[in-house]
Protein backbone atom coordinates (compact mmCIF):
# COMPACT_ATOMS: atom_id res chain seq x y z
CA UNK A 1 0.00 0.00 0.00
CA UNK A 2 1.20 3.33 -0.90
CA UNK A 3 0.84 6.09 1.50
CA UNK A 4 0.91 9.75 0.71
CA UNK A 5 1.94 12.34 3.11
CA UNK A 6 -0.86 14.52 1.91
CA UNK A 7 -3.92 13.52 -0.20
CA UNK A 8 -5.30 16.40 -1.79
CA UNK A 9 -7.49 14.78 -4.49
CA UNK A 10 -9.72 12.78 -2.46
CA UNK A 11 -11.34 15.99 -0.81
CA UNK A 12 -11.93 17.57 -4.13
CA UNK A 13 -13.74 14.71 -4.83
CA UNK A 14 -15.67 14.30 -1.81
CA UNK A 15 -16.60 18.38 -2.01
CA UNK A 16 -16.94 18.18 -6.00
CA UNK A 17 -20.59 19.15 -6.07
CA UNK A 18 -20.12 22.24 -3.93
CA UNK A 19 -16.65 23.44 -5.07
CA UNK A 20 -17.93 23.22 -8.97
CA UNK A 21 -20.96 25.48 -8.13
CA UNK A 22 -19.09 27.76 -5.95
CA UNK A 23 -16.85 28.38 -9.28
CA UNK A 24 -19.61 28.15 -11.78
CA UNK A 25 -21.49 31.21 -9.85
CA UNK A 26 -18.52 33.61 -9.73
CA UNK A 27 -17.89 32.74 -13.33
CA UNK A 28 -21.91 33.40 -14.22
CA UNK A 29 -21.55 36.48 -12.14
CA UNK A 30 -17.99 37.44 -13.62
CA UNK A 31 -17.07 39.69 -10.42
CA UNK A 32 -13.84 38.16 -10.37
CA UNK A 33 -11.63 40.39 -8.00
CA UNK A 34 -13.19 41.84 -4.75
CA UNK A 35 -16.25 40.19 -5.71
CA UNK A 36 -18.97 38.91 -3.49
CA UNK A 37 -17.10 35.80 -2.40
CA UNK A 38 -14.15 37.92 -0.87
CA UNK A 39 -16.86 39.57 0.91
CA UNK A 40 -18.50 36.68 2.29
CA UNK A 41 -15.37 35.03 3.23
CA UNK A 42 -14.14 37.68 5.26
CA UNK A 43 -17.07 37.95 7.31
CA UNK A 44 -17.52 34.44 7.92
CA UNK A 45 -13.84 33.55 8.84
CA UNK A 46 -13.48 36.85 10.74
CA UNK A 47 -16.54 35.34 12.92
CA UNK A 48 -14.97 32.15 12.98
CA UNK A 49 -11.07 33.48 14.47
CA UNK A 50 -13.73 35.51 17.06
CA UNK A 51 -12.41 38.61 15.22
CA UNK A 52 -14.29 42.11 14.29
CA UNK A 53 -12.70 41.89 10.83
CA UNK A 54 -11.03 39.83 8.26
CA UNK A 55 -8.74 40.82 4.81
CA UNK A 56 -9.00 38.45 2.23
CA UNK A 57 -5.81 38.54 0.28
CA UNK A 58 -3.31 36.51 -2.36
CA UNK A 59 -0.58 34.66 0.46
CA UNK A 60 0.23 34.41 3.75
CA UNK A 61 3.62 35.75 2.79
CA UNK A 62 1.56 39.22 2.36
CA UNK A 63 -0.71 38.94 5.13
CA UNK A 64 1.74 39.34 7.82
CA UNK A 65 3.96 41.39 5.53
CA UNK A 66 1.26 44.40 5.06
CA UNK A 67 0.11 43.57 9.09
CA UNK A 68 3.85 44.88 9.89
CA UNK A 69 2.83 48.36 7.47
CA UNK A 70 -0.34 49.01 8.63
CA UNK A 71 1.98 48.73 12.13
CA UNK A 72 3.90 51.50 10.43
CA UNK A 73 6.69 49.24 11.11
CA UNK A 74 9.51 49.28 8.71
CA UNK A 75 13.18 50.37 7.57
CA UNK A 76 15.14 51.10 10.47
CA UNK A 77 12.96 48.88 12.76
CA UNK A 78 13.34 45.13 14.46
CA UNK A 79 10.88 42.06 14.42
CA UNK A 80 11.49 39.54 16.41
CA UNK A 81 10.35 35.68 15.26
CA UNK A 82 11.58 32.07 16.00
CA UNK A 83 14.60 30.82 14.10
CA UNK A 84 12.90 27.72 13.18
CA UNK A 85 9.71 28.28 10.87
CA UNK A 86 9.25 28.08 7.29
CA UNK A 87 11.00 31.17 5.27
CA UNK A 88 7.72 33.29 4.47
CA UNK A 89 7.80 34.67 8.14
CA UNK A 90 11.07 36.24 7.81
CA UNK A 91 10.51 37.44 4.37
CA UNK A 92 7.69 39.05 5.56
CA UNK A 93 10.04 41.23 7.71
CA UNK A 94 12.48 41.71 4.95
CA UNK A 95 9.89 42.65 2.49
CA UNK A 96 8.29 45.12 5.14
CA UNK A 97 11.86 46.87 5.36
CA UNK A 98 12.85 45.67 9.10
CA UNK A 99 15.16 43.42 10.23
CA UNK A 100 14.38 39.77 11.25
CA UNK A 101 16.27 39.46 14.72
CA UNK A 102 15.89 34.98 15.74
CA UNK A 103 15.20 33.77 19.34
CA UNK A 104 15.39 29.86 20.03
CA UNK A 105 12.86 27.59 20.06
CA UNK A 106 11.31 25.61 22.74
CA UNK A 107 12.41 22.07 23.00
CA UNK A 108 9.01 21.14 23.68
CA UNK A 109 6.84 22.75 21.55
CA UNK A 110 9.34 23.67 18.58
CA UNK A 111 7.26 27.34 18.98
CA UNK A 112 9.09 30.15 20.05
CA UNK A 113 11.22 30.45 22.95
CA UNK A 114 9.35 32.97 25.37
CA UNK A 115 12.58 32.71 27.70
CA UNK A 116 14.31 34.08 24.57
CA UNK A 117 12.61 36.92 23.77
CA UNK A 118 13.15 39.25 25.99
CA UNK A 119 17.47 39.13 25.44
CA UNK A 120 16.54 40.00 21.60
CA UNK A 121 14.81 43.20 22.16
CA UNK A 122 16.21 46.49 21.36
CA UNK A 123 15.32 50.00 21.12
CA UNK A 124 14.42 49.16 17.44
CA UNK A 125 12.56 46.75 18.30
CA UNK A 126 8.76 46.91 16.99
CA UNK A 127 7.09 43.39 17.03
CA UNK A 128 7.21 40.39 17.81
CA UNK A 129 5.92 37.68 15.19
CA UNK A 130 5.25 34.19 16.90
CA UNK A 131 4.27 31.29 14.70
CA UNK A 132 1.88 28.71 15.45
CA UNK A 133 4.14 25.56 14.04
CA UNK A 134 2.60 22.34 12.41
CA UNK A 135 -0.65 23.81 14.32
CA UNK A 136 0.53 24.23 17.78
CA UNK A 137 -0.05 27.96 19.08
CA UNK A 138 2.56 29.50 20.26
CA UNK A 139 2.51 30.89 24.03
CA UNK A 140 0.69 33.77 23.70
CA UNK A 141 -0.26 34.88 27.22
CA UNK A 142 3.38 34.98 27.72
CA UNK A 143 4.33 36.93 24.49
CA UNK A 144 1.25 39.27 24.91
CA UNK A 145 2.65 40.22 28.47
CA UNK A 146 6.52 40.95 27.19
CA UNK A 147 4.73 43.18 24.19
CA UNK A 148 2.66 44.99 26.71
CA UNK A 149 5.76 45.56 28.58
CA UNK A 150 7.84 46.84 26.37
CA UNK A 151 5.01 48.33 24.11
CA UNK A 152 5.38 46.23 21.30
CA UNK A 153 2.81 44.65 18.10
CA UNK A 154 2.01 41.36 18.26
CA UNK A 155 1.16 39.69 14.87
CA UNK A 156 0.70 35.54 14.99
CA UNK A 157 2.07 33.95 11.84
CA UNK A 158 -0.94 31.51 11.98
CA UNK A 159 0.00 30.64 8.62
CA UNK A 160 -0.44 27.00 9.69
CA UNK A 161 -2.92 27.12 13.09
CA UNK A 162 -6.22 27.69 10.79
CA UNK A 163 -8.86 26.42 13.92
CA UNK A 164 -6.27 25.96 16.53
CA UNK A 165 -7.40 27.23 20.24
CA UNK A 166 -5.34 28.42 23.01
CA UNK A 167 -6.66 29.00 26.50
CA UNK A 168 -10.38 29.38 24.67
CA UNK A 169 -9.61 31.49 21.91
CA UNK A 170 -8.85 30.84 18.42
CA UNK A 171 -5.96 31.42 16.66
CA UNK A 172 -6.27 34.62 15.03
CA UNK A 173 -7.71 36.28 17.92
CA UNK A 174 -4.47 36.20 20.29
CA UNK A 175 -2.69 39.07 18.70
CA UNK A 176 -2.92 42.50 17.23
CA UNK A 177 -3.17 41.02 14.11
CA UNK A 178 -2.71 37.35 12.45
CA UNK A 179 -2.03 36.19 9.01
CA UNK A 180 -3.22 32.84 7.77
CA UNK A 181 -2.14 31.26 4.26
CA UNK A 182 -4.98 29.49 2.42
CA UNK A 183 -1.98 27.18 0.38
CA UNK A 184 -3.22 24.25 -0.97
CA UNK A 185 -2.29 21.62 1.76
CA UNK A 186 -3.17 24.00 4.81
CA UNK A 187 -6.17 22.75 6.64
CA UNK A 188 -8.09 25.31 4.91
CA UNK A 189 -6.63 25.17 1.16
CA UNK A 190 -7.18 27.47 -1.36
CA UNK A 191 -6.77 25.82 -5.29
CA UNK A 192 -4.38 28.27 -5.66
CA UNK A 193 -2.33 31.04 -3.49
CA UNK A 194 -4.49 32.88 -1.03
CA UNK A 195 -4.34 34.50 2.37
CA UNK A 196 -5.91 36.40 5.11
CA UNK A 197 -5.59 38.61 8.16
CA UNK A 198 -7.61 38.78 10.89
CA UNK A 199 -7.47 41.83 13.50
CA UNK A 200 -9.58 43.73 15.94
CA UNK A 201 -8.03 47.18 14.96
CA UNK A 202 -10.12 49.06 12.59
CA UNK A 203 -7.84 51.15 11.15
CA UNK A 204 -5.23 47.99 10.31
CA UNK A 205 -7.71 46.45 8.87
CA UNK A 206 -8.92 49.79 6.88
CA UNK A 207 -5.37 50.03 5.92
CA UNK A 208 -4.45 46.45 4.73
CA UNK A 209 -7.69 46.72 2.33
CA UNK A 210 -6.04 49.66 0.72
CA UNK A 211 -2.58 48.53 0.53
CA UNK A 212 -3.67 45.33 -0.91
CA UNK A 213 -5.75 46.95 -4.16
CA UNK A 214 -2.87 49.61 -5.59
CA UNK A 215 -3.12 51.49 -2.35
CA UNK A 216 -6.18 52.72 -2.90
CA UNK A 217 -9.26 53.96 -0.85
CA UNK A 218 -10.94 55.67 -3.23
CA UNK A 219 -10.94 54.51 -6.85
CA UNK A 220 -8.06 56.11 -8.63
CA UNK A 221 -6.78 58.11 -5.73
CA UNK A 222 -3.57 55.90 -4.39
CA UNK A 223 -2.64 56.99 -0.98
CA UNK A 224 -0.67 54.24 0.26
CA UNK A 225 2.03 52.17 -1.55
CA UNK A 226 0.30 50.80 -4.81
CA UNK A 227 0.98 47.19 -3.83
CA UNK A 228 -1.19 44.40 -5.97
CA UNK A 229 -2.12 41.75 -3.29
CA UNK A 230 -5.50 40.93 -3.90
CA UNK A 231 -7.50 37.45 -3.14
CA UNK A 232 -9.17 36.25 -6.69
CA UNK A 233 -12.72 35.81 -6.19
CA UNK A 234 -12.47 32.28 -7.22
CA UNK A 235 -10.53 30.73 -4.53
CA UNK A 236 -12.62 32.76 -1.66
CA UNK A 237 -15.67 30.84 -3.02
CA UNK A 238 -13.85 27.27 -2.80
CA UNK A 239 -12.40 28.43 0.87
CA UNK A 240 -16.32 29.25 1.84
CA UNK A 241 -17.14 25.89 0.76
CA UNK A 242 -14.47 24.28 2.58
CA UNK A 243 -14.42 26.71 6.03
CA UNK A 244 -17.71 24.60 6.54
CA UNK A 245 -15.90 21.60 6.97
CA UNK A 246 -12.63 22.64 8.78
CA UNK A 247 -14.00 21.94 12.52
CA UNK A 248 -14.74 18.75 11.34
CA UNK A 249 -11.37 17.79 9.02
CA UNK A 250 -9.95 19.34 12.26
CA UNK A 251 -11.25 16.31 14.39
CA UNK A 252 -10.59 13.86 12.04
CA UNK A 253 -6.69 15.31 12.31
CA UNK A 254 -6.87 15.23 15.77
CA UNK A 255 -8.20 11.90 16.21
CA UNK A 256 -5.57 10.38 13.99
CA UNK A 257 -2.68 12.12 16.19
CA UNK A 258 -4.00 10.49 19.44
CA UNK A 259 -4.19 7.48 17.23
CA UNK A 260 -0.40 8.07 16.08
CA UNK A 261 0.87 8.94 19.57
CA UNK A 262 -0.72 5.91 21.26
CA UNK A 263 1.07 3.26 18.27
CA UNK A 264 4.38 5.03 19.09
CA UNK A 265 4.27 5.49 22.34
CA UNK A 266 7.22 4.00 24.21
CA UNK A 267 9.33 4.20 21.29
CA UNK A 268 12.57 6.30 20.88
CA UNK A 269 11.31 8.72 18.89
CA UNK A 270 10.07 12.34 20.26
CA UNK A 271 6.04 12.91 19.40
CA UNK A 272 4.31 16.45 19.34
CA UNK A 273 3.25 17.89 22.19
CA UNK A 274 -0.22 18.39 23.65
CA UNK A 275 -0.48 20.63 26.56
CA UNK A 276 -3.55 21.66 28.70
CA UNK A 277 -5.52 24.70 27.07
CA UNK A 278 -4.59 24.36 23.42
CA UNK A 279 -5.86 22.82 20.91
CA UNK A 280 -3.36 21.32 18.26
CA UNK A 281 -4.64 21.19 14.61
CA UNK A 282 -2.12 19.23 13.42
CA UNK A 283 -1.37 20.84 10.17
CA UNK A 284 1.18 18.42 10.21
CA UNK A 285 2.58 15.16 12.30
CA UNK A 286 5.99 16.02 13.25
CA UNK A 287 7.84 13.06 15.13
CA UNK A 288 11.58 13.57 16.04
CA UNK A 289 14.12 11.00 15.28
CA UNK A 290 18.17 10.42 16.21
CA UNK A 291 17.92 8.56 12.36
CA UNK A 292 15.74 10.85 10.89
CA UNK A 293 17.40 10.46 7.26
CA UNK A 294 17.46 6.39 7.88
CA UNK A 295 13.77 6.48 8.64
CA UNK A 296 12.71 8.50 6.27
CA UNK A 297 14.17 6.15 3.50
CA UNK A 298 13.51 3.28 5.06
CA UNK A 299 9.40 4.62 4.81
CA UNK A 300 9.92 5.94 1.39
CA UNK A 301 11.36 2.24 0.29
CA UNK A 302 8.19 0.82 2.11
CA UNK A 303 5.56 3.26 0.40
CA UNK A 304 4.82 5.61 2.75
CA UNK A 305 5.38 9.39 1.35
CA UNK A 306 7.09 11.78 4.28
CA UNK A 307 8.92 15.47 4.22
CA UNK A 308 11.01 17.49 6.73
CA UNK A 309 9.70 20.69 7.43
CA UNK A 310 11.92 22.26 7.81
CA UNK A 311 15.87 20.72 6.97
CA UNK A 312 17.31 24.57 7.09
CA UNK A 313 16.69 27.18 10.03
CA UNK A 314 16.01 30.52 9.12
CA UNK A 315 19.22 31.81 9.99
CA UNK A 316 20.72 29.43 8.00
CA UNK A 317 19.16 29.80 5.00
CA UNK A 318 22.13 31.68 2.28
CA UNK A 319 19.75 34.34 2.27
CA UNK A 320 20.37 35.71 5.61
CA UNK A 321 23.91 34.00 6.47
CA UNK A 322 25.38 36.09 3.99
CA UNK A 323 28.20 34.57 4.01
CA UNK A 324 28.75 34.11 7.25
CA UNK A 325 28.66 31.32 9.55
CA UNK A 326 26.38 31.07 11.71
CA UNK A 327 26.09 27.81 12.68
CA UNK A 328 25.62 27.18 16.66
CA UNK A 329 23.46 30.67 17.03
CA UNK A 330 20.42 28.88 17.27
CA UNK A 331 21.00 25.14 19.36
CA UNK A 332 17.55 23.76 19.41
CA UNK A 333 16.31 24.82 15.97
CA UNK A 334 19.13 23.78 14.16
CA UNK A 335 18.79 19.95 16.43
CA UNK A 336 15.22 19.86 15.73
CA UNK A 337 15.96 20.65 12.21
CA UNK A 338 18.36 17.18 11.97
CA UNK A 339 15.60 14.91 13.32
CA UNK A 340 11.99 15.81 12.38
CA UNK A 341 9.96 14.10 10.01
CA UNK A 342 6.51 14.77 8.73
CA UNK A 343 4.26 11.70 8.69
CA UNK A 344 0.91 10.94 6.51
CA UNK A 345 -1.93 13.80 7.80
CA UNK A 346 -4.87 15.04 6.46
CA UNK A 347 -8.45 14.27 7.55
CA UNK A 348 -9.14 11.59 4.74
CA UNK A 349 -6.32 9.19 6.06
CA UNK A 350 -7.29 6.19 7.07
CA UNK A 351 -6.74 4.60 10.98
CA UNK A 352 -5.71 1.32 8.72
CA UNK A 353 -3.09 3.66 7.12
CA UNK A 354 -1.81 5.16 10.32
CA UNK A 355 -1.19 1.62 11.84
CA UNK A 356 0.71 0.39 8.75
CA UNK A 357 2.88 3.76 9.13
CA UNK A 358 3.43 3.27 12.83
CA UNK A 359 3.70 -0.49 11.53
CA UNK A 360 6.72 0.31 9.55
CA UNK A 361 8.32 2.86 11.98
CA UNK A 362 8.23 0.93 14.88
CA UNK A 363 9.59 -2.45 12.47
CA UNK A 364 12.30 -0.62 11.18
CA UNK A 365 13.02 0.67 14.64
CA UNK A 366 13.47 -3.24 15.78
CA UNK A 367 15.20 -4.81 13.18
CA UNK A 368 17.77 -1.73 13.84
CA UNK A 369 18.47 -2.66 17.74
Amino acid sequence: MNIPLIDLTTQYKNLRTEINAAIQAVLDRGDFILGQDVTKLEEEFAAYCGTKYAVGLDSGLSALELSLRAFDIGSGHEVILPAHTFTATAAAITFSGATPVFVDVDPETMTIDVKKIEVAITPRTKAILPVHLYGLPADMHAISAIAKKHNLVVVEDACQGHGAYYKGQRAGALGDAAGFSFYPTKNLGAYGDAGMVTTNDAKVAETIRALRNCGQRVKNVHELAPFNHRLDSIQAAILRVKLKYLDEWIASRRRLASLYNKLLSGSDLVLPAELPDYQHVYHLYVIRSKNRDALQSYLKDHGVGTAIHYPTPVHLQPFYTKGEDKHGQFPVAEQACNEILSLPMYPELTEEQVEIVASEITGMMVSAV
